[in-house]
Parts: C-alpha cells; sequence; structure tokens
C-alpha cells in the first residue's frame, strides 16, 4: 500500500454548467494505492474550489467541493475493465474529473434562501430599494376588487346623523 499527496493544477475547465472547476486552479488529492489479486484499488479524496454564478440571482458564487472516490485499476487481461494499469501506472485523471464534475450542484445558489430576480424589474430581490409594487390583478377579479374598494370608501366617510334615543 501506498499514499500520495500532492496538488494538481487543471490544464482544462472541468464542468460545463452554470459552475465549474477553471482551469488554472489547483486540485488537492490525497491517493492510497492498494495492491490487490486483480489489480490497483484506489481510494482517495479531492479538494478543489468551483466557481460560477448563482442559478437564482445570477452573482458570482465560489465554493469548495470535496469528492471521495475508489475504483479498482485492474490488470490487463481478457474482461474488459473501465480502469486498466497500464505499463505499472494508474491514470488518475478520468477517474478524479468525473466524481468531480458529477459532485458540482446542478442548481447552485449563492445562500440556501436566496430569493432571486424580480420578474418585473430584474433587480436582485435581495438588494430589494424597498419600493413595495402591488401585485397584478387578475382582470378576471377586477370586479371583486371594485366591490371592494366600494367596501372601503364607505368606511372612511364620515358617519351620518345618527340619533340615540
Amino acid at each position: 500500500m501506498r499514499e500520495h499527496a500532492f496538488m494538481v493544477p487543471l490544464r482544462e475547465q472541468w464542468g460545463e454548467g452554470i459552475v465549474s472547476l477553471q482551469a488554472g486552479s489547483d486540485l488537492e488529492l490525497d491517493v492510497r494505492l492498494e495492491s490487490v489479486h486483480e489489480g490497483i484499488l484506489v481510494s482517495g479524496t479531492a479538494d478543489g474550489t468551483y466557481v460560477g454564478v448563482c442559478g437564482r440571482c445570477l452573482t458570482d458564487i465560489s465554493a469548495p467541493v470535496e469528492v471521495e472516490f475508489q475504483e479498482l485499476f485492474a490488470y490487463p487481461g481478457e474482461e474488459e475493465t473501465d480502469y486498466e494499469v497500464q505499463d505499472d501506472h494508474v491514470d488518475l485523471e478520468t477517474l478524479v474529473r468525473d466524481a468531480a464534475v458529477l459532485s458540482l450542484p446542478f442548481q447552485p445558489v449563492c445562500q440556501p434562501d436566496c430569493p432571486g430576480l424580480d420578474p418585473i424589474t430584474g433587480e436582485r430581490l435581495a438588494e430589494s430599494t424597498g419600493a413595495e409594487t402591488a401585485a397584478p390583478i387578475d382582470p378576471r377579479w377586477s370586479a371583486l376588487q371594485q366591490i371592494a374598494d366600494q367596501g372601503s370608501a364607505e368606511d372612511t366617510r364620515a358617519p351620518e346623523n345618527t340619533e340615540e334615543s
């Protein structure tokens, strides 16, 4: 068994969604290699930082990502396997890239309760100017709105001469 820890700069961007691991960023790997009868069992962790935009409000975000992986690299033989030992070496790039990209969030957010963008103004609701805008009224309910407006107008009128005996 051998254990290795090293930093690897990414040569290309990993991930195609709204967040990704950028080219040139560093990926920290802690790897454990164990010799087994069928080949070499590789297990470890990869730590990096993804960057992109919030899926709700489109602000820039950056967050750490940690992924664990374990895979058997089989010795070349008659059986086909996904990963093989080649010239007494194992190529971890595909294994680590697949694990890291699959661990990226599908709908990343800048904060768990991010309200997103205002559908009318396009402003971030988290940074709202405080101006309250009335929700548009469905025209099918406008008759009820007129009745409600009449009722509030009657309440604001001065009471007429009411005489108690």
